[in-house]
């Protein structure tokens, strides 16, 4: 079978691009090489986008200050990044994606299920950038005079989609080679941009923007979680399984976090000068987050500057439909990783095809996508940290493929803690930009929180209570599991046959 490319080394020795078959197959030892700081750069990567500077607008967009802008945006950001720097730590200590290490916690079967809401996390943003890919090609279209309408939106569509599904169907060899080109020309035009509408920043009107409440900084900082680090955590050990088990657990979490959220940090404080000088153009990004940001360019460069955001995005959309695939495999379906990802990339042309025509204003079905998945992600994420915390060996390779083994088929415990953390989240949270989920936030008038339409109702704590309730429970009612797990003998290495379970 075709063992994919360690990260680092990809494209090093002239190796010949070819389709990869490496699907949920364990790392060997001997393809685990390299030192923590190497993760900076595939995060890095993933990470840096012009879409950055559109938070800016959608954090001032909660109506709260600069300085509270800013602060939930640092907060938001090292946070959500940091989580995925804790998860990152199981790699190093188990051989195979994320959301198999996760079965440790959740039983082999049993994984299926925040494998699946791990799979529609993932298609979802790919469905995200590729819109965003798309409208900001018919905005230059249409500022340089050459059509920006229906007939550029498909055309633009179906470029994206073909870059973004044959990258992820050829796999790990194509995607790593292409990163680092996409990171170097995404880097240097983000800067050409910066210098060329500094100008139109005015920080006497940054400075007067009024401050907000609590409740609308508590908003703005659980979107930025779910924005940014959150959007990570099911996937945050597919690059970290390649180091090798006696690598430095605090520099796997140290160089995580920094790589992720070095160009994030940086963009949004750009963002928010440039948003906060101007309502019209805050208004505008929230309708077209990257196409809104070359209304303030000088038409020469809007062709590159068109290029570097389409790349940025498809770089994004290509990590993310690897690991959509591996997740769909997780999930149950037997069929190789380029068929899953085959089988990603249609969806995502679908979703694409809604938003872009027929989805209206894009920042309340955007906020509503990722609140609604965020919340059943923040449930699993506290149970794979709390169990996590819990074991003090590595992963049984071997257990993780079997249902009879150790680590159980489908216990109970989890996916109560899960659904039930799930439905208080939900509770919590409130989506008015989208009908279909107008049933959210039932719990916010039974606890006083003023219901629906009052002080809370934007400040989506459902998120953070979902990944609170999960990880505590998981951290008071696993421990004797955990510990009777540990006291078992190695296991066997898992048959070749097995890697589909």
């Amino acid at each position: 079978m075709t063992q994919p490319q360690h990260p680092h080394d990809s494209g090093a020795d002239g190796r010949q691009i070819q389709l990869e078959t490496h699907g949920l197959d364990v790392i060997g030892d001997p393809d685990r090489k390299g030192t923590p700081s190497i993760l900076f750069w595939p995060w890095f990567g993933a990470n840096v986008s012009v879409l950055g500077l559109s938070y800016g607008a959608f954090a001032l967009g909660f109506g709260i200050s600069f300085w509270q802008a800013l602060a939930a945006g640092v907060l938001g950001i090292v946070a959500s990044f940091t989580l995925c720097g804790l998860i990152a730590v199981a790699g190093k200590r188990g051989s195979v994606p994320t959301m198999v290490l996760s079965r440790a916690a959740y039983g082999v079967r049993g994984n299926r299920l925040p494998s699946a809401i791990s799979w529609m996390l993932t298609v979802g943003w790919e469905t995200v950038l590729a819109t965003l890919a798309t409208l900001a090609t018919a905005t230059v279209f249409s500022r340089l005079g050459w059509g920006g309408g229906t007939e550029t939106k498909a055309v633009a569509l179906l470029v994206v989609a073909a870059l973004t599904v044959v990258g992820g169907v050829v796999g790990f060899d194509l995607i790593m080679r292409l990163q680092t080109v996409i990171t170097v020309i995404t880097a240097v035009l983000t800067l050409i941009y910066v210098g060329l509408v500094a100008d139109q920043v005015d920080w006497a009107v940054v400075s007067a923007i009024p401050a907000g409440s609590p409740q609308q900084f508590v908003g703005a900082l659980v979107f930025m979680i779910t924005g940014f680090g959150l959007g990570w955590v099911n996937a945050a050990a597919d690059y970290s399984r390649y180091l090798p088990r006696s690598s430095s657990s605090r520099g796997v979490i140290g160089w995580t976090t920094l790589g992720a959220s070095a160009a994030p940090l940086l963009l949004l404080v750009f963002g928010l000068l440039l948003a906060g000088s101007s309502v019209p153009l805050s208004r505008a990004i929230a309708a077209d987050p990257i196409g809104a940001l070359t209304t303030i360019l000088p038409t020469w460069f809007l062709v590159p500057f068109a290029v570097v955001a389409v790349l940025g995005l498809v770089g994004g959309a290509v990590l993310d439909i690897y690991s959509s695939a591996l997740a769909l495999l997780s999930a149950g379906l037997r069929v190789p990783r380029y068929l899953a990802a085959l089988v990603d990339g249609v969806l995502m042309i679908a979703g694409s095809v809604y938003i872009v025509f027929y989805g209206g204003a894009f920042l309340g079905e955007f906020m509503g996508f990722l609140t609604t998945l965020g919340v059943p992600i923040g449930a699993w994420c506290g149970v794979m940290l709390a169990d996590m915390a819990l074991r003090h060996r590595d992963y049984d390779e071997g257990d993780l493929f079997r249902p009879a083994g150790r680590y159980g088929d489908a216990p109970v415990l989890p996916l109560v803690l899960t659904v039930g953390a799930t439905a208080a989240g939900w509770g919590l949270v409130t989506n008015t930009a989208a009908v279909w989920l107008n049933w959210q936030g039932y719990l916010l008038g039974p606890l006083g929180l003023g219901g629906r339409s009052g002080a809370w109702a934007n400040a989506d704590l459902g998120v953070l209570v979902a990944l609170t309730l999960t990880f505590l429970g998981t951290l008071l009612l696993s421990r004797g599991r955990v510990r009777a797990q540990e006291t078992l003998p190695p296991s066997p290495a898992p048959a070749p046959g097995m890697y589909g379970a």
